[in-house]
């Protein structure tokens, strides 16, 4: 029996695989920015010894001959820590802007498939004595639950923790030829057969779950037809992807967030929704874009791992289509209408019956699945994706240094030329705005609208100001409420 048969990926791990482009590489990341002067040498040998911890990142993909089956990971002989950490320092002054296009322009380029799929930059020089670390990980990987695991295994929650354990000696196993990665895929082919015929023998018994498991797809299917079978609306940022990316980031009280839910109702991620609706409305609105009646569409990942399955890398992930209502200029009533949709879409389980529809997917023949990634494809059912993962609510520290703030950084593909990552840390919510230039030319903008658009939420809410600026109502934005802003990293 094939003794790569929990290393294989999955295919929903693999279609990161197949539907990368040299314009759009699939992978997802972070920045930490940290108190003080982080020494390379010391991070170095920090994370050498935790490395034991994550076997996934000595390892490399095993492509199989013809795809006749998905990829496996197998250990890489030439791996070696300091091909992946690597030291940037910032010229003086080493100010936020310098930061910013330094951090775009070491996340734009694809990883080396030809080595373990993660990087990690040290970036030093930035201004108050700060560090910053940029961390990038393959999607086929990680996603962003598992991603949040992997920075608990490299982080810690003192200054001072128990020293790491001595590993043990690292003997990797030889890379395997094509006729041995043909031999493992057979066997692995063999084990799926046999999934499937259990599968029918499990339906032929219980014939009535299995009912209500299509039934489940059909209610996904029509809770998704308007997204599947009506092509969204045209966005100034729906567009062909080029190479470069820029980024901009944001953080608010997740003190706040949290009292604007429990004054207006509705989740931590509703008010988030809302926070981004008001923002694009502010943003559109001022590139003289209508926006009454216009509904944007939205994908939200959604985390469908089980109790057993925390702290495994790879992607178990759902998602949720959403209608964001441009057009609704009452941040209140925009909050309630995201909140009565997204109620609709928990209740129909759309998350779980997409799930099954990925699942399904499964049983393609791996060659087709391949073949399907690498074919054109045109997206006309969603505007962009924003993705929410809950992160660590306590103070983290790396060699002793704490991290300040916690932002995520977020692929582009299917010629959606804007990206929202949110992720929360130590009480506030960080959000990272991911763009292609050409499709978002001012993303500075874009950040400034939605700091607009929550103050402006909060406002309504009637939410006391704690650590951010007081919302002051003016002229201006086509008679939007205009506010000040918070530095970027500050």
């Amino acid at each position: 029996m094939s003794n790569n048969l929990t290393q294989r990926l999955s295919s929903q791990d693999a279609a990161f695989l197949y539907f990368e482009r040299t314009n759009a590489p699939l992978h997802i990341g972070s920045i930490g920015i940290f108190e003080g002067q982080i020494s390379f040498e010391r991070l170095v040998a920090h994370l050498d010894a935790r490395i034991a911890l994550i076997p996934r990142y000595r390892q490399r993909l095993g492509f199989v001959p013809f795809n006749l089956l998905h990829p496996a990971w197998e250990d890489d002989p030439s791996f070696h820590i300091r091909n992946h950490v690597r030291q940037v320092s910032l010229p003086p002054p080493g100010n936020d802007q310098q930061f910013i296009e330094l951090t775009s322009e070491l996340f734009a380029p694809p990883l080396d498939r030809a080595k373990p799929l993660w990087e990690t930059y040290v970036i030093s020089g930035l201004g108050h004595e700060r560090t910053a670390i940029l961390s990038k990980v393959h999607h086929c990987l990680v996603d962003g639950v598992s991603g949040i695991d992997l920075l608990m295994a490299i982080l810690d929650i003192s200054p001072e923790p128990t020293p790491t354990p001595e590993p043990p000696p690292w003997n990797p196993k030889p890379l395997a030829g094509a006729a041995a990665r043909l031999s493992d895929a057979f066997w692995d082919q063999l084990n799926q057969q046999r999934e499937l015929i259990q599968e029918v023998q499990e339906t032929i018994m219980d014939p009535v779950s299995r009912l209500r498991r299509a039934q489940d797809v059909v209610r996904a299917l029509s809770l998704a037809s308007p997204s599947t079978l009506l092509p969204a609306p045209r966005m100034p940022f729906t567009t062909a992807l080029g190479r470069t990316r820029r980024v901009a980031f944001s953080d608010m009280s997740f003190v706040e967030i949290r009292e604007i839910r429990t004054s207006l109702g509705g989740t931590v991620n509703d008010v988030v929704l809302a926070v981004l609706a008001g923002a694009l409305r502010r943003y559109l609105s001022s590139h003289g874009h209508a926006v009454d009646g216009v509904e944007l569409r939205v994908a939200v990942p959604v985390n469908v791992r089980l109790e057993e399955e925390q702290g495994v890398l790879g992607n178990r992930v759902s998602c949720m289509v959403v209608g964001l209502p441009l057009g609704e200029a009452a941040p209140a009533a925009r909050l309630n209408s995201i909140r009565e949709r997204q109620d609709e879409l928990k209740q129909a389980n759309q998350a779980g019956g997409f799930e099954l529809l990925m699942r399904l997917a499964t049983y393609t023949p791996v060659p087709v699945q391949a073949a399907m990634g690498a074919s054109p494809i045109i997206n006309t059912a969603v505007n962009l994706i924003c993705t929410n993962v809950p992160g660590p609510m306590i103070p983290l520290y790396s060699v002793g240094h704490l991290m300040l703030a916690h932002y995520p950084l977020v692929p582009l593909s299917l010629n959606m030329g804007l990206g929202v990552g949110v992720t929360s840390y130590n009480q506030r919510l960080y959000f990272g705005l991911m763009v292609d230039p050409n499709a978002v030319p001012d993303v500075e903008r874009l950040k400034e609208c939605l700091d607009e658009s929550f103050l402006e939420l909060r406002d309504a809410a009637g939410v006391p100001i704690s650590d951010l600026p007081a919302f002051r109502s003016q002229a201006g934005n086509h008679g939007e409420a205009a506010v000040t802003s918070t530095a970027v990293t500050d």
